[in-house]
């Protein structure tokens, strides 16, 4: 055999490794030990003002951003068959919804329906109003409501989930009321949508949590934070007003440092947010891009 024969099949065994490698880094979403977002997704309350003018068009830019996937803040008056069309139509899908503590009594059955209907997993809670906060059981009250609603979640074939602000951080009665509801809270039954940035904000640290609670973490919130802000003493309720929000990857929490621990976690749902974006579609079009090309080891 000549040498330029040896050479060349040297030459086409190291090939066919190397493109053995390739195939099979693409196909599992890793390569040299990094790991990436296969899918991001979007909480819709960010475009929620364009979502009032032309529900169907804004549905339609958010797809073509790039995001596979989109969670609810409202639905402006469509049926659930009707977002389920239009989902479709875009090729996205909406594996959550947000849901107001409000209507987890009487009125949760037809949320129940409505969600399934539209081909949802989880229905979230995102938030406890400030008044219901005053009460110094209110924490306890939630977490026996949230065991409640995840009983009829789990009957549907869904799962019930909470997502947090700062003040669930904040110190009541000398108790964080965060760990007060993971305490309480039925882990088969409620799970949690930890919203990282507030996490932050509030001074937490997420891998922690992640750490203590590994695998009650399938959903997470992402959004920046240009400055760390000082905590109010005693925790003032509107503390949240006062924080500085931006653009994933434009601020300073350090994302691959947290979605290093989003096995541990349990993450299967990374849902971009901004509460107050100037320009919705520039806004989730900045974060889209930083996530879509984030690695992490």
């Amino acid at each position: 055999m000549s040498f330029h024969a040896v050479n060349r099949r040297r030459f086409l065994e190291t090939a066919a490794t190397i493109s053995a490698a390739t195939l099979f880094s693409s196909r599992f979403g890793w390569a040299a030990g990094e790991h990436k977002i296969n899918k991001i997704g979007v909480q819709l309350y960010t475009v929620r003002d364009l979502m009032k003018e032309d529900f169907d068009g804004t549905i339609a830019k958010v797809a073509q951003v790039g995001y596979k996937e989109v969670e609810f803040a409202g639905y402006f008056g469509h049926t659930a068959e009707q977002v389920k069309q239009i989902l479709q139509k875009n090729g996205l899908t909406a594996p959550s919804t947000h849901v107001q503590y409000d209507e987890l009594d009487e009125k949760f059955p037809s949320v129940i329906e409505f969600s399934k209907t539209v081909g949802m997993d989880y229905i979230i809670c995102p938030w406890i109003p400030e008044e219901l906060r005053k009460s110094p059981d209110i924490w306890k009250q939630a977490s026996d409501k949230f065991n409640k609603c995840g009983e009829q979640t789990k009957k549907a074939g869904m799962q019930f989930g909470y997502h947090n602000h700062w003040f669930e951080f904040l110190p009541t009665n000398g108790k964080l009321p965060y760990d007060e509801l993971l305490k309480d809270c039925n882990p088969d039954l409620v799970k949690m949508e930890m919203d990282l940035c507030w996490a932050v904000a509030a001074g937490a640290d997420p891998v922690k949590y992640f750490e203590k609670y590994p695998g009650r973490f399938p959903l997470v919130h992402v959004k920046d934070l240009k400055t760390k802000p000082k905590i109010t003493s005693g925790g003032a309720q509107n503390y949240g007003d006062t924080v500085d929000l931006t653009e994933v990857g434009s601020g300073i929490i350090d994302w691959k440092r947290i979605f290093a621990h989003a096995q541990q976690a349990g993450i299967k749902h990374y849902i971009v947010e901004h509460d107050h974006p100037k320009q919705p579609i520039e806004s989730i079009t900045k974060s889209y891009q930083y996530l879509e090309n984030l690695r992490w080891s």
